[in-house]
């Protein structure tokens, strides 16, 4: 993931707030993931980048995810 500044006007454009309310934590969390999902789509798309290499870097960042988490050095609280 790469640094950028917390002042960015982009920021604004392309995150998108997951409601709290009326959610129970599975669904809050998926909406969280599903979000972030498009919202990463939308920007990748506004950079130029084509429908499948969008496709081929969301799929290798989330495999890269998987393949590096270890739930038993996760804490409780994580």
């Amino acid at each position: 993931m790469s640094e950028t500044p917390n002042n960015s006007p982009n920021h604004d454009l392309f995150v998108t707030d997951f409601p709290k309310k009326g959610f129970g934590i599975v669904d809050y969390l998926q909406g969280r993931v599903h979000f972030a999902l498009l919202d990463q789509m939308k920007l990748m798309n506004k950079s130029g980048m084509s429908q499948q290499q969008i496709k081929e870097e969301i799929i290798k960042n989330i495999t890269k995810i998987i393949d590096n988490f270890e739930p038993q050095k996760e804490s409780k609280s994580s």
